[in-house]
């Protein structure tokens, strides 16, 4: 089965934490937080604050490291390196999403989120308990 690493950003502003909805792919319409893949020989954390400016038009600045989610889907297997993050510069666009919503860590439950990100977010419920 085939690898795929990457990072996710908790990006949180004024308490609250974004969700995004996948735009494309076999898993569109589902909640996640934003990222994407690590290239060959990058930093995560660098290549969280590249995904980022690529996907959302905003710089951000990685912070605490959250987890790392170990899924396996149907037809691969997912490594997902995720980190807190905050929006330093730029309007945030969505680009490569069909939808954003601010969360407080109470409404996390809201989102129907992709399996992966189910981890994620029993992570931060830990976090802000």
């Amino acid at each position: 089965m085939k690898t795929i690493e990457v990072v996710a950003a908790i990006i949180e502003k004024d308490g609250k934490l974004l969700a995004t909805q996948r735009g494309y792919g076999d898993y569109q319409g589902g909640w996640e937080f934003p990222g994407g893949k690590i290239e060959a020989g990058e930093n995560p954390r660098d290549a969280l604050v590249r995904e980022i400016q690529e996907e959302l038009a905003v710089t951000i600045e990685t912070g605490d490291f959250v987890t790392t989610v170990d899924y396996d889907y149907p037809t691969f297997h997912l490594t997902m390196h995720c980190f807190m993050a905050k929006i330093v510069e730029g309007t945030l666009t969505l680009l490569e999403h069909e939808g954003a919503m601010w969360l407080t860590p109470a409404e996390l439950d809201t989102p129907d989120w992709l399996p992966a990100d189910v981890d994620v977010v029993a992570a931060l419920k830990a976090r802000y308990a």
